[in-house]
């Protein structure tokens, strides 16, 4: 550190340390905060850091190198899309569909440019609730926190859901046993009362992320490669069904139906905010997670964009409409055969948990990181001897799962969405601050273009970093596509997560109390010090009479004194 404290931050004081007044601050009444400086008050880059790891009764062990990381991205991010969105994207796309994956992509794209500079500045497990923390303030930090719940909450259960229904197809399709649709469905989709398998897989992944980070590391990476396996065989063999004629007309609802095609698409790319939320668990993370967000962005973009174009090619693009396990259906369609159909079911039943599992444990150090800074209940924060937030874990994944159970997918994705390019538009805001803030620091990856001199007026911006720009003018376009109702849900959101800050997290924040602890120091220090000089000022007073007549009485004896003159 380079001993200033940030401007808005609480200093920190050491163990029964107070601050020393001096001179005229003595005499001054006692500052505090004011509501807004309470609001933007910030927790310095290098006490996020010192601080990383360290929870409740422990700590989080660092046990996943580059590759484990790389493998956390793309399990989060590889297969949620294609396997389940695309379904639900297609109809309002058309075959530019493809389009709206690269436009998705390319917004993912910026903002993972943001993520990796971030991630190796800042390596914790907060992503990018702590990178607002660091650079914004702690209300912004907090709608940050609750955007994320929003964004990893709700994914899990998105997917979830996903991975019910594609645990029928293979069902229906290998013992001609068709679940019940009453214990299939959320509550008002065809007749469903309870999804069962969604809440299944949901607890399925709890328990593997109870067995601790390099195990939950392990099994994903199993089923990540099962996934890659199983896209690449759907590929190979819808390639044989591709008509010309299934590509026009490309773009039959215009650039609307592929610009809201693409916001709703952008939920296949959060992979790479999950694997930031690593940071505390990483060996090297100030080297591994710049390297594990970029490849496997660039990975899934391109298996993404393979797979919709041979789908779209396959299949007509109205035959997409209430198609609840796309691929599979193209499979069997092109081949006549159901045994592609279901082999392809079993892969996407492997391949969609890992999605599942990787989300699931990127909100659980979410709710870390903001457990430990005291904004909510410090429970989420207890780690056991393994280095896993039991209380967390559970309390998440129950949550989750019963949402799972209860809402349809559609509204969950656009939900999702929403969360997540608020979220983005706030990490490439903090990468703008910080360059500004604190332009010096190092960093072991830098946004491209970021030294550039942009001109403004008769001057110029020094250090204007583009493309942390571009990646937030994008993710607010993107959240314009969205409908009414998921803005609504949204908003009602925000004001929830408002109400809760005002009511608990902006008491008892760490930096709150910190800021309490100073004031009663500083107050305590006050009244001894002046119970310390009531007694001197009450001896000075009782001298000053006593000084004072001195002198009259030695006049006194000088006019006694008899005189030497005749």
């Amino acid at each position: 550190m380079n001993g200033a404290t940030p401007v808005g931050s609480t200093p920190v004081l050491d163990k029964g340390a107070s601050p020393a007044l001096t001179g005229d601050a003595r005499r001054a009444p006692l500052p505090t905060a004011g509501f807004g400086s309470r609001l933007m008050r910030r927790k310095p880059v290098e006490r996020l850091v010192a601080e990383g790891g360290q929870g409740e009764g422990g700590s989080l062990r660092r046990s996943l190198g580059m590759w484990q990381l790389t493998m956390i991205s793309i399990g989060a991010t590889l297969g949620t899309g294609i396997f389940v969105v695309l379904g639900e994207a297609v109809p309002k796309a058309g075959p530019a569909v493809v389009i709206s994956f690269v436009i998705a992509g390319l917004t993912a794209l910026f903002s993972a440019l943001s993520y990796a500079e971030l991630a190796g500045t800042i390596p914790v497990s907060g992503s990018s609730y702590s990178y607002a923390y660091a650079t914004m303030g702690e209300v912004v930090a907090w709608v940050c926190g609750w955007c994320l719940i929003l964004e990893y909450g709700v994914s899990v259960a998105a997917v979830a859901v996903g991975w019910g229904q594609y645990l029928n197809e293979l069902l229906q399709g290998t013992l001609g046993v068709t679940i019940p649709t009453w214990m299939a469905n959320p509550p008002g989709v065809d007749g469903g009362v309870f999804n069962l398998p969604a809440l299944l897989v949901v607890l399925l992944c709890m328990a593997f992320l109870l067995g601790g980070a390099k195990e939950s590391a392990r099994a994903n990476a199993i089923m990540v490669g099962v996934k890659i396996v199983a896209l690449l065989l759907f590929c190979a063999v819808a390639f044989t069904g591709i008509r010309a004629g299934n590509y026009a007309p490309f773009m039959p609802l215009g650039l609307g139906g592929v610009s809201a095609a693409g916001a709703s698409l952008f939920f296949s790319y959060i992979g790479f905010d999950a694997a930031s939320t690593a940071g505390e668990e990483a060996k090297d993370p100030k080297k591994d997670l710049p390297k594990a967000i970029m490849l496997s962005l660039l990975i899934v973009t391109a298996l993404y964009v393979l797979v919709a174009a041979v789908a779209v090619g396959a299949l007509p693009w109205k035959k997409f409409e209430g198609s609840e396990a796309a691929l599979a259906g193209i499979m069997k369609d092109v081949t006549g055969q159901s045994f592609w159909a279901v082999l392809l079911a079993a892969g996407a039943v492997i391949a969609i948990a890992s999605v599942v599992l990787t989300v699931l444990y990127g909100q659980t150090r979410i709710l870390f990181a903001m457990s430990r800074d005291g904004l909510v209940p410090k429970s989420f924060a207890k780690v056991n001897k393994k280095g896993v937030p039991v209380a967390n874990t559970v309390i998440v994944s129950l949550f989750c799962g019963v949402l799972a159970a209860a809402v349809p997918l559609g509204q969950l994705a656009d939900a999702t969405s929403i969360g997540t390019l608020f979220a983005f538009a706030l990490v490439n805001i903090a990468v703008i601050v910080l360059r500004f803030t604190r332009p010096t620091m190092k960093r072991s990856f830098r946004v491209p273009l970021s030294g550039v001199r942009v001109p403004f007026g008769d001057t110029t911006v020094p250090l204007a970093p583009v493309f942390p720009a571009i990646g937030c003018a994008l993710c607010v376009y993107m959240m314009t596509s969205l409908d009414v109702v998921t803005w609504e849900v949204f908003g009602g959101w925000m004001v929830i997560g408002l109400v809760l800050y005002f009511a608990y997290g902006m008491r008892s924040s760490r930096l709150a109390r910190e800021a309490r602890g100073e004031l009663v120091a500083a107050v305590t220090e006050v009244a001894q010090e002046a119970s310390e000089a009531a007694p001197k000022a009450a001896a000075k007073t009782a001298q000053a009479p006593a000084k004072a007549a001195k002198p009259t009485a030695k006049r006194s004896a000088k006019s006694r004194k008899p005189s030497n003159r005749k």
